[in-house]
């Protein structure tokens, strides 16, 4: 489900109303605080925000931003939110990012991705053997890992010890120089889902062969994002 928050104020009652009604994964992270008081989120703090309040054994387990989000915060720079709560939560800082930036969020679960019009939300997955998906879908990779701005070698090395299979490309930068760099954090996710935001945040799709996932560059895009009405 795509989701773009409307801003309003309510009353307290209405306000306990809709949480009532809300879908499981907003009510996620509607119980995950920010921690100490954050007044904005802008380029320098908002991904370091976002993962700072995932917590673990939640319906949600990850955060992706994708390559069209990581535009927004890194080359656009328009990426500038106001949050007045005295005590935020995550689920604030969704609100407030979709209603008064170009980001948007959606669920995918157990991800959520925060992206923007430029990026594609379905993945491309060729499946070659069908024994080697399910035992990456039943391999736990426990504990927690963040990557921030990381590149392809930092993730294949990364993932190669730890998903049961071996992962391509080699690190070559003649092969992965376009692949985007990775932002996303996770919380005991399988193989599986560490492929797929893997694929989310760096722009790319994959092939499940034989004990092997091969990466390569996912060419389709979406909305080119329009410049007008946010600040440089």
């Amino acid at each position: 489900m795509k989701f773009r928050v409307c801003y309003l104020a309510l009353s307290v009652l209405v306000l306990h109303s809709v949480k009532a009604a809300a879908p499981d994964w907003t009510r996620a992270l509607a119980d995950m605080p920010l921690g100490t008081y954050v007044a904005g989120l802008t380029r320098t703090n908002c991904a370091q925000v976002f993962f700072a309040a995932l917590k673990a054994d939640s319906l949600v387990k990850g955060i992706v931003f994708m390559p069209g989000a990581t535009d927004e915060l890194y080359f656009f720079r328009r990426v500038n939110a106001r949050l007045t709560n005295a005590a935020p939560t995550l689920w604030d800082a969704v609100v407030a990012v979709t209603n008064q930036t170009p980001l948007r969020a959606t669920f995918h679960p157990p991800l959520l991705l925060i992206y923007s019009e430029e990026d594609v939300l379905d993945l491309e997955i060729r499946v070659e053997h069908a024994r080697t998906v399910e035992q990456l879908k039943s391999k736990l990779v426990p504990g927690r890992q963040e990557f921030l701005d990381r590149d392809w070698k930092v993730i294949r090395d990364h993932h190669r010890g730890r998903l049961g299979v071996s992962i391509q490309p080699l690190n070559r930068i003649s092969v992965t120089r376009h692949f985007y760099r990775h932002t996303f954090a996770r919380w005991n996710l399988t193989a599986w889902e560490t492929l797929e935001a893997t694929a989310f945040a760096g722009k790319t799709r994959f092939s499940v062969r034989r004990n092997q996932v091969v990466f390569d560059l996912d060419e389709r895009t979406g909305t080119l994002p329009r410049l007008e009405g946010f600040p440089e």
